[in-house]
């Protein structure tokens, strides 16, 4: 395998390429005018959501959430992606990214954060007319106007085109009255204005329109009951004869559920980064009242299957965060590279997020996932207190849970970042087949006993890395010729092809982030760092041997099959580590911290 730069590396091209750690970009590099950012977002929540976060989840003060949100609109943290020309702060992708990041401790509000300022905001950014993005754009950076999005109906979810919404033009052809219903809009109960979509006619594709409040005709219900985040406001929404004008349709005719399908790339990322808050916090608070808390004389944190707890929910946590920001940079590096080709601005972005989708969905999946871990393994730590709603695991638990569901479930995105890896292959936008096939040669020939120098930090885990993209290569290869245009239905195949994928990116970016930090810090001062690459790389070869088996026996049988596990057994070979002492290791560390330190 070829070693390849972020600059010029395509989406889903980590299965078949080695990339350089110094290409990467890791959350340590962060500026300081960026990390000063970070700090004034971190100060928002310290002042205005922790001290009256009972209070925004009771719902009884209508007038809280809006509030709050006008403040964080005048701090600038709603403008962060917006252009300085239109009221916001014209900051970079990554940065926005990392503010995401800092909002994801803030509770309900994060939804309410992300509702605004992604999938309400951005439509306009990227496909809205000079005109749309001079008169909505500078209200929404400030804060002075709130946006939802209305696309979700009752019988249209996964399958976002299917809703039934009608958009009909005025006999004066000056207006679209818009009739049908959305569920589940998030800030639907304060929102100024509504990005709705909904189809012209008989038309096979869905429009988006942009809708002032003020235009009428929209009734709703009364806020949801649910089991989490319930300080965000989230509502049926009616639209009966709303009077649209014709200039406010967003983009082209029939072009919305290609709009609808770029935002969600956006909001999946950003999901992925508006996890890493919470799972830090949850991770501190369990921290701190593991050393609080004494059972037979001790403090818990000395048992050591409290410490496996601690060191496992911060290397989860680690990981993420190098998968993300390795993730958001490759999409700001395309971004320019796009822009200086003379693409326009919001062009270059649409198409960047485009091309490293596959990465957006795997944000998406594993870093919900790793925050249901964690908080789960919070209320653990916590014993009978972590069931109490007097401690902060029992909110957390609850408002983790939606993470797997919105932006599209994790199994749909799983299945669509195989689906989209397989479509760019037969494409020819990703060489896939052509290293499958080397595999597959591979399998019948004499096996080579190569030497690795495992005197150089990593080169042994590189190695593994390398191996476990063969598994990928050959599990995929063999299951694109044995079912062809069938695979899509095979889901369960499908789900434990993206499992292989997750794991492996999820694996190779924490190596490289700590290869990085290494080369800037030195290896003595990132020991802990390099304990929780290095125990994340062992369980991920175990996870993706297990997935990779389970597809094997599905869809093989014979000597076929008989190859292929012989091969899963060579490409999953792993030499032993002692993962119980560095778990200990950076347990003990956290534990004299006092809170997650990494």
């Amino acid at each position: 395998m070829s070693t390849i730069t972020s600059k010029t590396i395509k989406g889903g091209e980590f299965l078949i390429r080695e990339t350089d750690a110094q290409e990467i970009f890791i959350p340590e590099q962060f500026t300081e005018e960026q990390k000063m950012m970070a700090q004034a977002c971190q100060d928002f929540i310290d002042t205005e959501i922790t001290p009256n976060i009972e209070e925004i989840d009771s719902m009884k003060n209508p007038d809280l959430v809006p509030s709050i949100f006008k403040k964080a609109g005048e701090l600038g943290l709603l403008g962060i992606s917006v252009p300085e020309e239109y009221g916001g702060m014209g900051m970079s992708f990554n940065t926005s990214m990392l503010i995401a990041d800092i909002i994801g401790a803030a509770g309900s509000f994060s939804t309410t954060y992300g509702a605004h300022t992604g999938i309400g905001t951005l439509p306009i950014l990227y496909y809205g007319t000079e005109e749309q993005k001079q008169k909505y754009l500078p209200k929404l950076a400030t804060g002075e106007w709130a946006a939802c999005y209305c696309l979700t109906e009752p019988d249209a979810g996964s399958d976002a085109n299917s809703g039934k919404t009608k958009a009909s033009l005025t006999e004066d052809g000056k207006h679209y009255l818009i009739n049908g219903q959305k569920m589940w809009i998030s800030n639907a109960g304060f929102a100024d204005l509504f990005i709705v979509f909904a189809k012209i006619e008989d038309d096979k594709n869905l429009t988006a329109f942009i809708v002032e409040k003020t235009f009428g005709g929209i009734t709703m219900n009364e806020e949801e009951k649910k089991m989490g985040i319930k300080g965000s406001s989230t509502r049926q929404v009616f639209f009966n004869d709303c009077k649209v004008p014709v200039e406010n349709m967003l983009s082209d005719r029939g072009n919305g559920f290609k709009i609808a399908v770029n935002i969600l790339n956006i909001g999946r990322v950003k999901l992925g980064a508006g996890v890493l808050g919470g799972v830090r916090t949850v991770t501190s608070h369990a921290i701190k009242y593991s050393t609080e808390r004494k059972q037979f004389g001790v403090a818990i944190n000395t048992f050591g299957a409290i410490k496996h707890k601690l060191a496992e929910m911060a290397i989860q946590s680690y990981v993420a965060e190098s998968l993300c920001y390795r993730a958001g940079q490759d999409i700001e590096d395309k971004m320019s590279s796009l822009a200086a080709e003379g693409m326009s601005d919001a062009e270059a972005k649409l198409k960047a997020l485009e091309q490293f989708a596959i990465e957006a969905a795997l944000a998406k999946v594993h870093c919900s996932e790793v925050l249901d871990y964690v908080v789960d393994e919070g209320v653990q730590v916590y014993g009978g207190m972590g069931y109490s709603a007097e401690a902060p695991m029992e909110r957390a638990y609850r408002d983790a849970r939606i993470s797997r569901i919105y932006e599209g479930t994790n199994e749909i995105n799983r299945m669509l970042m195989v689906g989209m890896v397989l479509k760019r292959a037969m494409k020819g936008e990703i060489n896939l087949f052509e290293p499958a096939m080397a595999v597959s040669n591979e399998l019948t020939a004499v096996p080579s006993f190569e030497t690795i120098d495992t005197s150089e930090l990593f080169a042994a885990e590189k190695e593994v890395l390398k191996k476990l993209k063969k598994v990928f290569l050959m599990v995929g290869g063999k299951a694109a010729m044995a079912l062809q245009d069938r695979i899509e239905d095979e889901q369960e195949i499908m789900m434990n092809l993206a499992d292989i994928m997750i794991e492996i990116y999820a694996a190779e970016s924490a190596i490289l982030r700590s290869e990085k930090l290494v080369s800037l810090k030195g290896e003595e001062a990132t020991k802990h760092q390099i304990s929780m690459a290095q125990v994340y790389l062992f369980e991920a070869v175990e996870k993706i041997s297990s997935a990779a088996k389970e597809a094997i026996a599905s869809f093989t049988k014979g000597d076929e099959q008989k190859v292929m596990l012989m091969g899963l057994k060579r490409f999953t070979k792993m030499d032993l580590i002692n993962t119980k002492a560095l778990r200990r290791e950076i347990a003990d560390y956290m534990i004299a911290q006092g809170k997650y330190p990494f």
